[in-house]
C-alpha cells in the first residue's frame, strides 16, 4: 500500500497546542516518540484509531537517535540459538528497506580471518543467517580470499591476514526514520507533540482513563482523556510505572519493581579515510570478546560499540574513558592508519532498554533480554520496552494485540503497516542514494522538489545542509530547537560537533524568525562541546 501525499502537513506549534487543548476522546494515548512509541502510535492510526502521542522531549531525541545506525537480524543471537528472534527480524529488516528506501538501503560487511578455523566458522553462520532471510535476503555471504579482503577494505592490516567473510545487513537514518514515521502517522489523523511532559495518570475507578501532561515551553496543562494509554517511554519507561496508580484511593504508594536495566553503547565517529571504502568492517570477538565495527555513513565512518551497564538514567550520557580507550585500542589493530583522539569528529552514546527479570539483581547486561517485552497492570497502563529499531513494526504490532486482548481498544485487522510507505517514499522516481555518501537533499526522498521551492534552498550553510531544509524542519518536521536542526532533522551534531556549535547561531535565527519561540542556541553549544571528547566519565 502506498501512501500517497501531495503536500507536507503542516507541524505549527499553536495549531498542535489547540488540538491538544480541544481535549477530545482518544481511543489510544503513547507516551514517548522514540521508536516505538512512533511504531504504535502509526500502526494504531493505520486501523482507522484515534490516536495522540506525547514526549517530554523532541521525537527520537533518546536511544532511537543513537542507534548504530544498523538495519540487522542479529548475528550474535544465533549463536544464543535464538533462531525465532533472528527470522523475525530478518523479515522486518526488509519490510523497513522496501517503506522507506531513501532511508534504508543495504549494507555490505566483511569480517576479516585470521584464522584458519575463522572462515568457515563465520562463514557456515551466515550461510545460516541467509537462509533464515529466504527471499527477504540482501545478498549472498561469500568467503574471501586475502587479497578481495584487502580490495574491500584497503586500509586493514595485512599482516597474518588469511580472508575474509563478506556478508549484508541494511543501514539507516535512525533520526529521520523517526520523522517519517510521525509524520506518516500525522497525515493520517493522528497528533503528536513534542515538548510535553506527561506529569500524572487520570483514573476512573481505579482504570487509567487518560493523563495530564505540561507544555514545556510555556508551562499549560493540557488533559487528554483516552481509555488506552502505552508507555512507550524507552529506557525511561519506570518513571511512569512509578506514577501509575497514585491517583488512585488507597493506592498504598509502594515502588514499582525496576523492569529495565540499562546498558550504554558508545559510538565514534571520524574521517572516511580512516576505512577509505563503501564496504563496513565487523570484528564479531574482540580480545574481551566484545564487538568491534568500523561503518561508513553519512560521509564519515562510525566505530563502536562496547555494551556496559549503566545505573542512572541520564538524558546526555557521557562515554566512559575505558569505553574511549578500547574502541581506540582496538581499531589501531585491524586499521593501518589508527584513529586517535584527535581524529575524533564526534563522539555519542545511547542507552539501550534491556529487559530485567524480576528475579534479576545483578548487574550484567549480556544476558538480559534484547525481545521487546509488554506488561499491563492492574489499572490497564500498557508498558511496552525492550527490542531494537528493526523490529519496531512488529513491536508495534503486538501492543496493539495485547491491548485488544485486554478489552482496552476495539479489535482491529493487523498487518496495515506491512507495505505502507513513509513520508518521502510515495514516488516512483525516489533516488536511493548510498547511505555511505555526505548528507543532502537525498535525505528528503519524494519532497526533495518541493524543497527547492522554499526560500534558502540555494544557501548553503554547510555541505549538506541549506537554509531552506531549516525553515522545512520548523514548518513540517516539528523542529522548535537548534538541536532539533543539528542533532535529528540534520545529522550534523553526530558527524561534526564543532562545525555544528559554529552553525548554531546561524540556524537559531532562521528558526526564530520560523517559530517565534527561543531556539536554544547556548543550550546547544553546551551540549556539542559533551560530543567533542572533551568530557568522560570514570567507570
Amino acid at each position: 500500500m502506498t501512501t500517497n501525499f501531495d503536500l507536507p502537513l503542516t507541524t505549527r506549534r499553536p495549531d498542535l497546542m489547540a488540538s491538544l487543548a480541544a481535549q477530545g476522546q482518544y481511543d489510544i494515548a503513547v507516551v514517548g516518540g522514540g521508536a516505538t512509541g512512533l511504531g504504535v502510535a502509526l500502526d494504531a492510526v493505520a486501523r482507522g484509531l484515534r490516536v495522540v502521542l506525547i514526549d517530554s522531549h523532541d521525537f527520537a531525541k533518546g536511544t532511537s537517535s543513537r542507534s548504530t545506525k544498523l538495519v540487522h537480524g542479529g548475528v550474535r543471537y544465533l549463536a544464543q540459538g535464538n533462531i525465532s528472534l533472528v527470522q523475525e527480524a530478518l523479515q522486518e529488516r526488509m519490510l523497513l528497506l522496501n517503506n522507506a528506501p531513501y532511508l534504508a538501503q543495504p549494507q555490505t560487511f566483511v569480517m576479516p580471518t585470521y584464522h584458519w578455523w575463522e572462515a568457515p566458522f563465520y562463514g557456515i553462520g551466515l550461510k545460516m543467517y541467509d537462509a533464515l532471510a529466504g527471499r527477504a535476503g540482501l545478498g549472498k555471504t561469500e568467503l574471501l580470499s586475502r587479497a578481495e579482503t584487502l580490495k574491500y577494505l584497503p586500509t586493514l592490516r595485512p599482516r597474518g591476514l588469511k580472508g575474509g567473510v563478506k556478508y549484508w545487513d541494511g543501514q539507516f537514518n535512525d533520526a529521520r526514520m523517526a520523522l517519517a514515521l510521525a509524520r506518516t502517522a500525522a497525515v493520517r489523523g493522528a497528533l503528536l507533540i513534542n515538548y510535553c511532559r506527561v506529569t500524572e495518570l487520570t483514573y476512573d475507578k481505579a482504570r487509567v482513563s487518560g493523563l495530564v501532561c505540561e507544555d514545556q515551553f510555556t508551562g499549560q496543562i493540557y488533559k487528554v482523556r483516552s481509555p488506552c494509554v502505552v508507555n512507550a517511554t524507552g529506557v525511561w519507561v519506570d518513571e511512569l510505572r512509578q506514577k501509575d496508580g497514585l491517583a488512585v484511593p488507597g493506592h498504598p504508594g509502594h515502588k514499582t519493581q525496576a523492569m529495565v536495566a540499562p546498558s550504554q553503547g558508545v559510538h565514534m565517529v571520524v574521517d572516511r579515510e580512516f576505512l577509505g571504502s563503501d564496504a563496513a568492517l565487523m570484528v564479531p570477538k574482540t580480545a574481551d570478546g566484545r564487538v568491534l565495527f568500523a561503518v561508513p555513513w553519512l560521509g564519515k565512518v562510525i566505530l563502536g560499540t562496547t555494551d556496559t551497564p549503566r545505573n542512572d538514567l541520564a538524558r546526555e550520557p557521557l562515554p566512559f574513558e575505558e569505553e574511549v580507550e578500547f574502541i581506540l585500542k582496538e581499531s589501531a589493530r585491524y586499521l593501518r592508519k589508527a584513529p586517535t583522539r584527535r581524529d575524533i569528529k564526534s563522539v555519542w552514546v545511547g542507552l539501550r532498554p534491556l529487559v530485567k527479570p524480576p528475579e534479576d539483581e545483578g548487574s550484567n547486561t549480556k544476558g538480559l533480554s534484547r525481545e521487546h517485552t509488554i506488561l499491563i497492570s492492574h489499572s490497564g497502563m500498557v508498558t511496552v520496552t525492550g527490542g531494537k529499531w528493526t523490529t519496531y513494526r512488529a513491536m508495534a504490532e503486538d501492543v496493539l494485540e495485547r491491548c485488544a486482548e485486554y478489552g482496552l481498544i476495539m479489535h482491529t485487522k493487523k498487518g496495515v503497516t506491512k507495505n505502507l510507505h513513509l513520508m518521502g517514499s510515495s514516488s516512483p522516481a525516489v533516488v536511493e542514494r548510498p547511505l555511505c555518501e555526505a548528507p543532502g537533499m537525498h535525505s528528503y526522498g519524494s519532497e526533495q522538489t518541493f524543497l527547492q521551492t522554499i526560500a534558502g534552498a540555494d544557501h548553503e550553510l554547510c555541505p549538506g545542509l541549506t537554509e531552506a531544509m531549516v525553515r522545512f524542519g520548523a514548518r513540517y518536521e516539528y523542529a522548535l530547537t537548534v538541536e532539533d536542526i543539528l542533532a535529528r532533522r540534520s545529522r550534523l551534531l553526530f558527524l561534526d560537533a564543532a562545525l555544528a556549535s559554529q552553525l548554531a547561531p546561524q540556524v537559531g535565527k532562521i528558526l526564530l524568525q520560523e517559530t517565534g519561540i527561543a531556539p536554544q542556541t547556548d543550550q546547544f553549544q553546551q551540549l556539542a562541546s559533551q560530543y567533542l571528547l572533551k568530557s568522560v566519565e570514570k567507570v
